[in-house]
């Protein structure tokens, strides 16, 4: 029985100064790892709304994807652009539970704005698109704090409560009849100096109840677009003011904002101003007029002309952090292991897609065949434009119900797929082929092929989805497109996938340990443990553990160059399973003897 722990090498620790009983705690040399999420899928595709520049949102479903993105996309404005959407949903629907999308314009696509008769706020809404047009926004005069003015001297009063006072207020002065404006230029204590002196006959109030009150002005901002509201209470203009507008709308989902460099404060517009040294109200900059309440609405939105939209827009371009869009934009997404580009099938969009994923070496990404390639020979030539364990093609497009049209319509099939890969994933592991899997929420395809013209485009890398009786429509390929017979299968390249992001996840502890025989040896249990684990749980081939993988590190690994350069080499083998893709029952006569 072992009883503890032994140390082998003395840990360094204070000094001990008195006698008595020290309790140490010390690393056992095991780390235990956790395998990485890999049905976690990224999106890339035209929507109704959302934003085009910086990094993928997250959507945990159809629903969520709606608030965020919109809905369904007509087929008159959008044409073949409308799928994203459709994709997404039947990638909820058949198993998907997590997903990053971004949404891509055309470049002409333009956001709907505010036209205020004097620019001091000005309105846009938070993307491009035709959305923005029913964009409203409420304006309504409000205030955070109010006093009264005990003394004046000058240009400096003494109020009874200076909280919620700061510097550079616009302030309001009433005595339940008329109004006046004035700025703060300073506060201090109760004391506040503003940018034009006050009458003291008019302003000085010490009553009990008083009827002349100094109050803040600030505005409430109501912006609503369908059933999303946005209320922002009790801003202000004053950039210093921790309710500055600007700062409290800046993460608005339907808006942005932007102010005039240098805020005017005179109103020459406010038919109350007797001359342009007259401080007005923030909703009466805003709105160019002396009312209590005002509503914009936004205009000249457009989702831009088709023909502006070609393979660049799906791309996109690398600008840097928070500057990027399409498919660069998940440079900076660590949490995708599947992607796809739905119904985007020019050729030079699927190979930046299959290279990005080839770059990262850490995702798998799913393909479209076109719609109208139909014969087996202009299938396989598509399939011809590339060569990578990295991706995988799926073909005919799946029939659904087209909620928006109240019809039937033919979608690409990605979606669907991504979602049997994060079933399968889940149910029973990324080693489980995501293949004999049924397609739900498909009530057709748009193709039938039979088993002769799958045993053409099977053997060169092409998926194809069939109806099959009695068993419905049914996955029926797990190959990738890649002529490498080591990685013909999706399974097997996605379970190396895993097994190296969960061991690059797992393992950053040893960085700048002592690279020595306890770091090899730690490392070297570490990775083992978590193969044992796969192998038990049916991932990788063999009866024992030593036929389904090998761990190596140490000198045999490593030259002394190595260790003095600072490199610790792993060297790993692991022995993935494979799909019984050809099942074969031979028979025979048996004789009577």
């Amino acid at each position: 029985m072992v009883l503890g722990h032994l140390r082998l090498r003395p840990k360094i620790m204070a000094e001990y100064l008195s006698p008595g009983v020290y309790v140490e705690e010390f690393d056992s040399g095991l780390k235990p790892m956790e395998g990485v999420s890999t049905s976690t899928a990224g999106f890339i595709g035209m929507a109704e709304r959302g934003p085009v520049i910086g990094t993928p949102e997250f959507v945990a479903s159809f629903a969520d994807y709606q608030r965020k993105f919109g809905g369904y996309l007509s087929e008159n404005g959008y044409e073949g652009y409308r799928f994203l959407p459709y994709a997404v949903e039947q990638f909820f629907l058949n198993g998907g539970s997590r997903c990053f999308i971004m949404r891509v314009a055309a470049s002409d696509a333009t956001a709907a704005a505010s036209n205020p008769k004097a620019p001091v706020l000005n309105i846009t809404a938070a993307n491009p698109g035709a959305w923005g047009d029913k964009v409203k926004v409420v304006i309504k005069k409000a205030s955070k704090a109010k006093t009264q003015i005990l003394a004046v001297d000058g240009d400096k009063v003494t109020l009874k409560s200076a909280a919620g006072f700061n510097e550079g207020d616009i302030v309001c002065l009433s005595d339940g009849k008329e109004k006046s404006y004035n700025k703060i230029i300073k506060v201090t204590d109760k004391v506040a100096q503003f940018e034009k002196p006050f009458d003291a006959a008019k302003v000085v109030d010490q009553e009990i109840v008083p009827t002349k009150i100094l109050s803040t002005c600030e505005f409430n901002l109501e912006v609503s677009y369908d059933n999303v509201a946005e209320v922002y209470e009790k801003v202000s203009l004053n950039v210093s003011a921790s309710n500055y507008v600007i700062k409290k709308a800046e993460k608005s989902s339907l808006i942005k904002l932007a102010v005039a460099t240098q805020i005017v404060t005179t109103a020459p517009a406010v038919p109350q101003a007797a001359s342009t040294e007259t401080i007005a109200h923030p909703v009466e900059l805003i709105l160019g007029q002396a009312v209590e309440l005002g509503i914009l609405e936004l205009a000249g939105g457009s989702d831009g002309s088709l023909a502006k939209v070609d393979a660049s827009t799906f791309i996109g371009e690398d600008k840097g952090p928070g500057e990027r869009t399409g498919l660069q934009s998940f440079i900076e997404n660590d949490r995708v292991s599947i992607m796809a580009i739905p119904g985007i099938t020019f050729p030079a969009v699927q190979l930046q897609l299959v290279a990005h994923c080839e770059n990262l070496t850490s995702r798998f990404a799913v393909l479209d065949v076109p719609k109208e390639q139909v014969k087996v020979t202009d299938v396989a030539a598509h399939r011809a434009i590339l060569d990578s364990s990295y991706a995988g093609m799926y073909h005919p497009w799946v029939e659904v119900f087209d909620m928006l049209d109240k019809k039937s319509v033919c979608i690409p099939p990605s979606g669907s797929i991504l979602g049997i890969y994060a079933r399968s994933d889940t149910q029973r592991g990324v080693h489980k082929a995501p293949a004999n899997e049924g397609v739900k929420g498909c009530t057709g395809l748009s193709s039938l092929y039979n088993k002769a013209e799958q045993d053409i485009l099977n053997p060169q890398g092409v998926n194809l989805i069939r109806a099959l009786p009695g068993r419905g429509i049914q996955v029926w390929g797990a190959r990738t497109c890649s002529s490498d017979g080591s990685w013909k299968y999706v399974n097997v390249r996605r379970l190396f996938i895993f097994v190296e992001e969960s061991i690059r996840a797992n393992t950053g502890w040893a960085v700048f340990e002592p690279n020595d025989e306890m770091l090899w040896a730690r490392v070297g249990r570490t990775i083992s443990t978590f193969l044992t684990g796969l192998w038990r749980n049916g991932a990788l081939m063999g009866t024992t553990p030593e036929q389904a993988f090998y761990v190596n590190i140490g000198r045999e690994t490593m030259t002394q160059d190595d260790i003095l350069n600072g490199r610790l080499i792993c060297v790993i083998g692991i022995a993935p399973v494979r799909p019984a893709e050809f099942v074969i029952f031979r028979i025979t006569q048996k004789m009577e003897e």
